[in-house]
């Protein structure tokens, strides 16, 4: 694979990731706001500080995906990366 080709499936793959990773965020953070209506961004970091999210049917299934697809993206972009050659080619 070339430096460029590389390049540009990183490009893409992570356009695609950002999307993803985008959707369901915005999922989870609806699924939690139904049961904690006023949680934000920041304090669903830590969901475990909240039993109602424990109780909700859906909520750990979704929030496991979420973290399914960030650990995805982190590792397709080291497994493309380290194909990349770490010098220029020679002329």
């Amino acid at each position: 694979m070339t430096e460029q080709v590389a390049q540009e499936m990183l490009e893409l793959s992570s356009q695609l990731f950002e999307r993803m990773i985008s959707q369901q965020q915005a999922k989870v953070m609806r699924l939690a706001r139904e049961a904690v209506p006023n949680i934000t961004p920041e304090e669903l970091r830590n969901p475990h500080d909240f039993p109602e999210l424990k109780e909700h049917p859906t909520f750990e299934f979704e929030d496991g995906i979420l973290s399914g697809l960030i650990s995805a993206q982190v590792a397709l972009r080291a497994e493309i990366k380290g194909r990349l050659p770490h010098a220029p080619p020679a002329i």
